[in-house]
């Protein structure tokens, strides 16, 4: 068993939702996200949100890697690319012996979650978990992806409520691969999913084959990733809206007309400025749906 160094930084926001302008919006989720993606070329292997201060994100990478200069140079960056909406500081630093990590995050961070009551998520170590018509095995190298954030969930939803048989899909921000396991286990085909972070990806890669769906096209990259990839019927995207604003065309063209663009990471404040973007691309609004916690989702239709 590895020894790993636990770190615990401190995300402040300059606002409640960290909103500095009419134009950039960065919630303490966003930048846990963007921290997340600072730190793991690093070496970093997982992330959570402290269960005790949802506002302290807690990041361990092995103790071999640790390189506390450029972790505190990758935390200080925050600031700069978010526009000064979130920040992070490091509260505490300290060794964490080899230990079963299966066992932490079955105690701590991943227990099984069941989705309209038609689809169960759980990992390979779970031994009780409920019995349901979808049942997905998620081995999670990080603490995102695992179906318990509300915009995973709104997402699985649409897939489970739509008839995708026979349909083609890109999900695009795979992150453990989750949404393609349930696009390709309710008959979508093909499915491409697409991540930005190396370690995600090959997380995403071993999950498909968990579950038996090694044709799920797993790819490297951001949205210039989608060159060569054919347009699709439906197309999913759970990153964050500005992110998506900045994207939204890529997307645009690699959606079938008349097909259906399925888009969460964001708070129902946020989608007028996306249905204003979705406008001249041709694409309509087709549904919403906004979970207790405020964050949406928005079907998009194209013409």
């Amino acid at each position: 068993m590895n020894d790993y160094t636990l770190y615990r930084f401190r995300l402040s926001s300059s606002s409640p939702l960290g909103d500095v302008d009419d134009s950039v919006s960065f919630t303490l989720s966003d930048g846990g996200d963007v921290l997340a993606s600072l730190l793991a070329p690093i070496g970093f292997e997982s992330f959570s949100t402290d269960p005790a201060d949802g506002s302290v994100m807690l990041a361990y990478i092995p103790e071999k890697l640790t390189d506390d200069a450029a972790t505190r140079d990758a935390a200080a960056s925050l600031a700069d690319l978010t526009a000064g909406a979130v920040t992070a500081t490091v509260d505490s630093v300290e060794k964490i012996e080899g230990q079963d990590w299966n066992e932490e995050w079955e105690k701590h961070y991943f227990q099984p979650i069941v989705v309209a009551g038609r689809c169960v998520i759980h990992s390979s170590f779970h031994k009780d978990y409920p019995i349901c018509p979808l049942d997905i095995t998620i081995d999670p190298k990080m603490a995102f992806g695992t179906g318990h954030h509300a915009t995973t969930s709104l997402m699985a939803r649409f897939l489970l409520d739509n008839d995708i048989t026979g349909k083609s899909v890109i999900d695009m921000g795979t992150g453990t691969g989750l949404l393609a396991i349930i696009a390709a286990m309710r008959g979508a085909s093909p499915v491409t999913a697409i991540e930005i972070d190396p370690p995600a990806k090959d997380n995403a890669v071993e999950n498909v084959a968990l579950n038996g769906h090694s044709e799920i096209n797993v790819i490297l990259g951001d949205a210039s990733a989608l060159t060569g990839v054919a347009p699709v019927d439906i197309f999913l995207a759970n990153i964050n809206r500005n992110v998506i604003l900045a994207d939204l065309p890529a997307y645009a063209e690699h959606l079938k007309p008349g097909g259906i663009m399925a888009l969460s990471g964001f708070y129902e404040q946020d989608i007028e400025m996306l249905l204003e973007a979705a406008a001249p691309l041709g694409l309509v609004e087709n549904s919403r749906s906004t979970a207790d916690t405020g964050w949406s989702s928005l079907t998009l239709k194209r013409r």
